[in-house]
């Protein structure tokens, strides 16, 4: 499809994106899209996965349809640049997929018992021991959410009480290192009482503007 037949379109399909994404990056598309790299488009991918996260707490559809277009950008631009340096293709991103969504459910494709989903992953990625279960949660993530991950792994007890020592600890000496580790058995309190601190975070920071904002 040349960008004449693009501008006639009044409905797309699936296709029809791979095809103009292609086009954005090829010698006669966009030349700021021609020049981007893994790493210089890398902040866009966390930026739109927020912000569909957004759309998500707003529950509003159309902000989705967008944000979930956006998202979407950029793993068939990260594909497109991969399949331009030879790296590897979109084809092969679509086999990862779709063979780790079958093994992770051997209760549908083999016919077995349910197994617990971290074991299948641990046997997937062929963790055997738990350093290698601590050095695969991605470092990348906000810190509570890391710390909330590694906190489930120890699966360390009593953080209520080490929670409450822990306060005391930093109200008498307030360090960083003392933050730190009142912060990370706040998460890890979190992961025994099956909340997601960083919502329970983001919940309390809007609870805080609109007490002032109303003032």
């Amino acid at each position: 499809m040349n960008k004449e037949q693009f501008k006639k379109q009044e409905h797309f399909s699936y296709e029809d994106v791979l095809d103009l994404v292609t086009y954005l990056r090829s010698d006669e598309g966009c030349p700021w899209d021609r020049v981007q790299t893994h790493q210089s488009v890398r902040r866009g991918v966390i930026e739109e996965a927020y912000e569909v996260a957004e759309a998500i707490d707003r529950q509003d559809d159309a902000m989705m349809i967008e944000e979930l277009g956006d998202l979407l950008m950029q793993v068939l631009f990260h594909a497109e640049i991969a399949r331009q340096e030879g790296r590897f293709t979109l084809q092969e991103v679509y086999d990862r997929l779709c063979k780790k969504l079958i093994f992770r459910h051997p209760n549908l494709f083999e016919g077995s018992e349910p197994m617990d989903w971290q074991e299948l992953k641990r046997l997937e990625k062929g963790q055997k021991s738990l350093a290698e279960e601590l050095d695969g949660i991605a470092k990348t993530l906000p810190a509570l959410t890391r710390a909330e991950k590694i906190a489930g792994k120890l699966n360390e007890r009593d953080q209520a009480q080490n929670l409450e020592k822990l306060g005391k600890r930093f109200a008498e000496t307030p360090s960083e290192e003392n933050l730190g580790k009142l912060l990370f058995a706040a998460c890890a309190a979190a992961k025994q009482a099956k909340i997601d601190p960083e919502q329970a975070l983001e919940k309390e920071n809007r609870r805080k503007i609109a007490q002032n904002c109303s003032k």
